[in-house]
């Protein structure tokens, strides 16, 4: 069945070598008849298992349609071979040809499949490079945002928070959440707002910034629903405990289900959350009191804290 299928994919490049050909009566090559052959090489290889002849076939149909104009189509091919190095584990490889087709899915005006294509590519990699990931989710995130896709731009925002979170580069976290928070405030959906709030307190508690903290519940005061909502209460009653270094009343919040089945990467943050003053740190206090919840004092140094907490 292989040696068949690889016979097959070389007869259609003969086919497409032959399209390439000119004469007396043909004076251009057949750009587009020669990208269709390798494009069903490509398949041919890849049925047979052969992933770089297929990826090999790819990208000269890649070549062969970006002769003839076709961007989409040849980024189309790109993303073909890009998938080829995915199977045979070369996956940096891979992501590059991935970014590849989609700039020129941006060039051809499908920014849609564009964002699409890095939303895949990031999903590839997370799993052997978190820092190219949160750059391929913000890379889409922004693809989006820019045709006014607001949700889809969050939702990949939301993907790059958690991972930034996982990574420990909270000051970036932070930024990423309250522009996730912002989308989803024009786009009205509210209860994600509020979800967004209490990672916003989980990441600048850790951070050691109460200030901003209780900026963020306080902000959120002006979202319907948040006030007297269990998310809302939860996050006073965080705050409270934070500045009053209540570690067991700090336990019951960061332990309820309300955190604990948030997103792991949060989840983990309320877990390893500590109140502040343990090691002897000096509080501040913050310049204003949210409604029905209590100022305080940021921790001086929350990093040993922090440590362990995440994996």
């Amino acid at each position: 069945m292989a040696a068949q299928k690889i016979n097959e994919a070389h007869e259609h490049i003969a086919k497409a070598e032959k399209c390439l050909k000119t004469s007396m009566s043909k004076w251009k090559p057949d750009y587009d008849g020669a990208a269709s052959e390798m494009a069903k090489a490509a398949v041919a290889f890849k049925n047979a298992k052969q992933f770089e002849q297929a990826k090999d076939a790819y990208l000269k149909e890649a070549e062969y349609h970006t002769e003839n104009k076709a961007l989409f189509h040849a980024a189309k091919a790109y993303e073909q071979a890009g998938m080829m190095l995915k199977d045979m584990k070369k996956m940096p490889e891979a992501i590059q040809l991935i970014e590849k087709a989609s700039i020129m899915y941006v060039e051809n005006g499908t920014s849609g499949t564009a964002g699409i294509a890095l939303d895949r590519a990031g999903k590839l990699i997370e799993p052997i490079d978190l820092e190219k990931a949160v750059d391929l989710y913000q890379k889409a995130a922004s693809v989006f945002e820019n045709e006014d896709r607001l949700r889809e731009a969050a939702e990949l925002l939301g993907k790059a928070s958690r991972l930034l979170v996982r990574l420990r580069r909270l000051d970036e976290a932070a930024v990423s959440l309250q522009k996730e928070k912002n989308m989803y405030k024009e786009i009205e959906n509210y209860p994600t707002c509020f979800k967004k709030t209490i990672a916003q307190v989980l990441v600048h508690l850790h951070r050691g910034d109460f200030v901003a903290a209780d900026k963020c519940v306080r902000e959120s005061y002006s979202l319907p629903g948040f006030s007297g909502s269990e998310d809302c209460v939860s996050m006073e009653t965080l705050l409270a405990a934070f500045d009053e270094q209540d570690e067991d009343k700090l336990s019951r919040v960061c332990n309820s289900p309300l955190l604990k089945y948030m997103d792991n990467d949060y989840a983990k943050l309320a877990i390893s959350l500590k109140v502040p003053g343990g090691g002897g740190g000096k509080k501040k206090k913050s310049p204003a009191a949210p409604q029905g919840g209590s100022a305080g004092p940021p921790p001086a140094d929350e990093d040993d804290d922090y440590a362990g907490g995440l994996c």
